[in-house]
């Protein structure tokens, strides 16, 4: 029988294997491509593994944590925007 504290120690773990796998991911891109880069999924990774850590940084009443998750989750939120809008505009130029 799973308990209250399994269940949080499991959403902190998913958060992290979320936040680890974008390393891979981003490694996995750079070597393809035999230089520096950081696809899209990167940043969605980086949303998930965000947000399960924040809620349970919640969960745990850490302000340090629920800090850092909070700002992360701004920046990695901002990214997307960048990229989205980019992509709006190279469509627009090309019509």
């Amino acid at each position: 029988m799973m308990t209250a504290e399994h269940f949080w120690l499991s959403v902190g773990f998913l958060g992290q294997a979320f936040f680890s796998s974008r390393f891979l991911v981003q490694w996995i891109a750079s070597e393809r491509k035999k230089e520096s880069v950081i696809p899209v999924s990167f940043w969605f990774f980086s949303i998930g593994g965000g947000t399960t850590l924040l809620i349970y940084a919640i969960y745990r009443q850490d302000p340090v944590f629920i800090l850092g998750q909070g700002a992360g989750l701004l920046v990695y939120l901002r990214n997307l925007y960048l990229i989205r809008r980019k992509q709006r505009q190279l469509a627009q130029a090309g019509t």
